[in-house]
């Protein structure tokens, strides 16, 4: 498998859906260790929101695709936040994780921001998620201590199973 990196457009706004839902949500993204579905139900993302993303000024979708194939093997979303790179919604196909493509994502998302003039890069990861939050650490990001609100009532982010769910901010300099 050869793997491409590329900005994904309005054509790839299908399979982002699926893909980001697959690997955060439901009984499919348990064949992953990424998996939120004992946190939240419903949605991760929804066509609307991923051509947002894709379309809004200082923002990209970065995508993992088989060169071979064509499938979207992994995403991550960026966004220019005047010197610091917001990065979100970081996804390995299921089936695919712990093979480095998410590495890989990182990576590519570094370079990216360093394009854009950026020298930090910053995420939110929902506190809870140790094991997540652990292998970012082990990328060189750190937690910043900072919390942040989950979004409660706003069913475009999930439907919550758990109460006191909040994210942490990790950053990482470039």
């Amino acid at each position: 498998m050869h793997i491409e990196f590329t900005q994904a457009d309005e054509s790839h706004v299908e399979d982002l859906v699926e893909l980001v839902n697959s690997a955060y949500r439901g009984d499919s993204s348990k064949k992953g260790w990424t998996t939120e579905a004992d946190l939240l139900d419903g949605q991760r993302v929804d066509e609307d929101g991923i051509l947002d993303n894709i379309e809004r000024e200082g923002s990209v979708i970065l995508i993992a695709e088989d060169d071979d194939t064509g499938k979207v093997l992994g995403c991550v979303h960026l966004e220019d936040h005047k010197g610091k790179c917001y990065l979100g919604m970081l996804t390995v196909d299921p089936t695919l994780q712990k093979h480095g493509i998410g590495k890989m994502l990182i990576q590519e998302s570094e370079a990216f921001a360093q394009f854009w003039g950026c020298t930090h890069i910053y995420m939110t990861v929902i506190t809870v998620r140790t094991e997540l939050i652990k292998w970012y650490e082990k990328h060189g990001f750190k937690n910043t201590g900072e919390k942040k609100p989950f979004p409660y009532g706003d069913e475009r982010f999930g439907i919550p199973k758990v109460d006191n769910l909040e994210f942490v901010v990790l950053e990482k300099k470039i």
